[in-house]
């Protein structure tokens, strides 16, 4: 371990937060070597800033799945948050890693498989619509949803959820999704917080773009 990478991890402890990796990523700023260090250590939070000070440019398929094979060595909250950070962190900001992404709908790894899904999600909520692919994801979600993995099954629903928001001619189908799952239905959430629970979702989620014009 390099002196640089024992001077950070010296500085993670329990009761490091998101807010603080965010400020350590930032004065360390790109350092790809440093990141595949602090990766090594197996550790969660060394892992998340990992992800922060990558360099896109140097990750590729063989890099990517062995990231994600890794990522499962983890809990389910972690991992979820470590493919999720790595997604909107690198993989989305490098247009070759985004077309991996989109071709990983219907990977053998859960992890890739609901990045493919959070990112459609995003598409939507971030009003960059992907209309073109709505039937076919639609009926994919139809039919494969209630037997999905759990880390899948959330971003199929929110994928879901948001085309329902939006493309009002699939709304009866999405909130219909729900009805026949009950994912999340029972549910609870913090307040100001929406439900993951598709017939509520939608209705919240569209009602307040009504009011936003």
């Amino acid at each position: 371990m390099s002196s640089k990478a024992t001077a950070n991890l010296g500085q993670i402890n329990p009761k490091t937060n998101l807010g603080d990796l965010r400020k350590m990523a930032k004065e360390i700023k790109m350092d790809h070597d440093l990141a595949l260090e602090l990766w090594s250590t197996g550790e969660f939070l060394p892992r998340l800033l990992a992800i922060l000070i990558m360099d896109n440019k140097r990750i590729a398929q063989n890099l990517a799945d062995e990231l994600d094979k890794d990522m499962l060595t983890h809990p389910f909250n972690e991992r979820n948050q470590l493919a999720d950070w790595f997604m909107a962190n690198q993989l989305l900001k490098n247009k070759q890693l985004t077309a991996l992404v989109e071709s990983w709908e219907d990977s053998s790894s859960k992890l890739k498989r609901r990045v493919f899904w959070y990112h459609q999600a995003r598409l939507r909520w971030m009003g960059k619509t992907q209309s073109a692919n709505s039937p076919e994801l639609l009926l994919k979600i139809e039919a494969s949803i209630a037997n999905e993995e759990p880390e899948v099954q959330w971003a199929m629903n929110l994928t879901a959820g948001w085309m329902g928001v939006y493309e009002k001619q699939y709304r009866k189908r999405c909130i219909a999704i729900g009805e026949k799952t009950g994912l999340f239905k029972d549910e609870k959430v913090s307040k100001g917080c929406t439900p993951n629970y598709l017939p509520e979702f939608i209705a919240i989620e569209a009602k307040k773009r009504i009011f936003c014009g």
